[in-house]
């Protein structure tokens, strides 16, 4: 099993910038993809992007737009999320996810427990 734990959120201004890490822990060498999703309070968790552990190719959301950037260390053992240009809807507890080798394709096994954007002038 993979254990995640996420950081780095916070209160911002529109237009301004946040980067989240999500940290790893245990069989981080079975990870061949990571994400990162959201949950707006009254809303479904929604994608907002992957990245091939190995490749590091991301693909992201349509609302990202260009703002965010998925990425990790070189030591695979964190995620980050750059997001640039926060907009009023991007408010929402940010979650990242793991997927591991022995999972099938659309799993997404291990969790974080999120961590808080607020985006407030």
């Amino acid at each position: 099993q993979v254990q995640l734990a996420e950081s780095g959120g916070g209160l911002v201004q529109p237009g301004g910038s946040l980067k989240l890490s999500c940290a790893a822990s245990g069989l981080t060498l079975n990870i061949i993809r990571m994400a990162w999703y959201r949950q707006a309070p009254g809303k479904d968790r929604e994608f907002v992007a992957s990245l091939h552990w190995m490749r590091q190719s991301g693909n992201y959301a349509d609302f990202v737009a260009g703002r965010f950037a998925i990425s990790r260390d070189n030591a695979k053992t964190t995620l980050y999320l750059q997001m640039n240009n926060l907009r009023p809807e991007d408010p929402a507890v940010y979650y990242c996810a793991a997927r591991l080798s022995s999972d099938v394709p659309t799993e997404w096994s291990s969790w974080g427990q999120g961590t808080q954007v607020t985006v407030a002038s």
